[in-house]
């Protein structure tokens, strides 16, 4: 293969690169470039494109094709396939689930599976909503349980010593439905900084528990063993509880787990009750799924979406993720067979609040909406009409009979699903661009690495918008100290109309944002990873209106968070 592409790098991005992606040899010395990195992931994935005779003799092709897709930083994949593609680990996910029954041996058992996923650089979705709470028997040893939270922390605490090979954050997603007889004490475990801290942590709330809330009646917890209620408590209570804590601290999220199972592709498999970590993608027991996402900044031209090319890129990602799962090293032989049953795909997008900035649309005028709705559709169209090419050539995804697709009389699918949108945190940092579909959070930042880096950057399109304005670089250079004073573009100096177009993430009313996911969510078959970004005078009854209104909107999940509610964050404004 010949690697005709220099990527085109800012430091920032090759300082995460160096830190987590290059490969190393064993004095720990860097022995890869990031030309070397794109072609060994190209050349390890394209492997898949030999298992079927149309095209066992286009994998070259095919491998020159996938390096220029990461190369020209039009698509990455999520970080484990970055990681670990044509190296021994060869673990290639980024979000798995796993079940958690009520009994030991099964909770020991989860945990080593987690670890086992952890060390790959996977991250894992639990839901604890099976174990019986705290102080009921446990008739073989005639003592009391301690319930799930005190298990999260044992599970936590098995994540710490992992931390993922140090490459990745330890990350968990710890869910426990609404009725759970624990869920007071859930909804308040990471209440105090430091507790759980491997863990985000989501409440599962129900279409009953709403139901109770809006018709003002007593909701009854349940006993998971014995199906029978426990007590029975004000519904208002309880979520004004999750609202204050979730203001309080950031934590917990909520995902909308009837309104996940309405969006369930094949329900003859079984309920979904967990997602991965950052709550984009919901799967059954033992399935993962790879991610990857298009820079949408890249198919600008001359003020207008490419859609051709944009085409043509959604195609071969689809591609490039399905040989993936053929390729792919599973941790364990049950997520080998249940993500070769559903071949499930989540390709995404990054880069839309620059997408925006590019064609000179503020995140909060009514057009960015549209924008949200056309890319998202376009992109969720194309990639199933991408996967009913690949089901002609290699067949369909094996639970198709019996799935939505099949009941809609859908053309064969390789893919049960094929469109996720993730945060990409790091996979933005390598592109150079705005994360996921969040606006930018700030025009100055600093961000920590895992390493201890601080990261501080001004956004890219910054000083080149100020330029093709004709700002002097004087005042270019006082703007800057003005943002870096002040933190927030709405405090500075700047004419009005671009202060409009560089708002920031809490400088947006959380009803934009919440429109924004809407509207990605609306053209996305599994969830959609978005913060609602508030600022630190936001209070809890603001949360509330959130949760509320995502819930009405059929969002599957939301997260919120208050700048500066917990003591150490990732990124700054100033």
């Amino acid at each position: 293969m010949r690697a005709t592409i220099k990527p085109r790098l800012k430091e920032s991005a090759l300082v995460v690169l160096r830190a987590r992606y290059l490969a190393r040899n064993e004095q720990n010395e860097i022995i890869e470039t990031p030309e070397g990195l794109f072609e060994r992931v190209a050349l390890a994935v394209a492997e898949g494109e030999k298992n079927f005779p149309s095209s066992r003799n286009k994998w070259e092709y095919y491998a020159e094709k996938f390096y220029d897709l990461m190369a020209n930083l039009d698509f990455l994949p999520n970080s484990p396939t970055l990681m670990n593609a044509g190296r021994p680990l060869g673990q290639l996910s980024a979000c798995f689930v796993l079940p958690v029954e009520d009994s030991l041996s099964s909770i020991f058992e989860t945990l080593k599976h987690a670890a086992l996923i952890h060390k790959t650089g996977g991250g894992t979705g639990f839901n604890f909503s099976l174990l019986r709470p705290k102080g009921d028997v446990v008739s073989s040893t005639s003592g009391v349980a301690s319930g799930p939270v005190s298990f999260m922390r044992v599970f936590d605490a098995a994540t710490e010593a992992i931390k993922q090979g140090g490459k990745r954050r330890g990350a968990n997603m710890g869910i426990l439905n609404i009725d759970h007889p624990d869920i007071e004490e859930f909804i308040n475990s990471k209440s105090k900084p430091g507790e759980l801290s491997n863990f985000n942590i989501s409440v599962a709330l129900t279409d009953n528990f709403f139901d109770h809330l809006f018709k003002g009646e007593a909701f009854p917890l349940i006993n998971p063993r014995t199906k029978e209620i426990v007590r029975k408590v004000s519904p208002m209570e309880l979520f004004n509880l999750l609202c204050q804590r979730a203001w309080q601290t950031g934590d917990p999220g909520v995902i909308f787990l009837d309104t996940i199972n309405r969006y369930n592709p094949t329900p003859h498999l079984g309920r979904l009750w967990a997602t991965n970590p950052c709550g984009e993608q919901p799967l059954l027991a033992y399935e993962s799924c790879n991610l990857g996402s298009i820079n949408l900044v890249n198919f600008v031209k001359n003020g207008q979406i490419d859609w051709s090319r944009l085409r043509e890129v959604v195609h071969l990602a689809v591609r490039f993720l399905d040989d993936v799962i053929e390729v792919n090293n599973f941790p364990l032989p049950q997520i080998a067979k249940m993500t070769s049953l559903n071949r499930k795909i989540g390709l995404g997008v990054m880069g839309f609040a620059d997408l925006l900035i590019r064609l000179r649309v503020s995140y909060v005028e009514k057009r960015a909406i549209e924008i949200a709705e056309n890319i998202m559709n376009f992109i969720n169209r194309e990639s199933l009409q991408a996967s009913a090419k690949l089901a002609e050539e290699r067949g369909p995804f094996p639970a198709f009979p019996g799935s939505i697709w099949d009941r809609q009389n859908y053309p064969h699918l390789r893919n049960a699903t094929t469109t996720t949108i993730a945060p990409t945190g790091t996979l933005s940092l390598i592109a150079g661009v705005s994360s996921g579909i969040e606006p930018l959070f700030g025009i100055y930042y600093e961000r920590k690495t895992l390493n201890g880096v601080v990261l501080k950057e001004f956004h890219p399109l910054f000083e080149e918008i100020l330029d093709q304005e004709g700002y002097s670089e004087r005042d270019i250079e006082s703007l800057k100290e003005e943002i870096r004073s002040e933190g927030l573009v709405s405090k500075t100096s700047l004419k009005e109309d671009l202060k409009k177009l560089f708002l920031t993430a809490i400088e947006i009313p959380p009803e934009i944002h919440l429109a924004i996911q809407r509207a990605f969510q609306r053209h996305t078959q599994n969830a959609v990873s978005k913060t609602i970004n508030l600022p630190p005078q936001a209070s809890p009854e603001d949360i509330k209106v959130i949760y509320l209104t995502a819930y009405k909107w059929q969002l599957k999940g939301v997260t919120v968070y208050r700048y500066g509610s917990k003591e150490d964050q990732v990124i700054y404004i100033r």
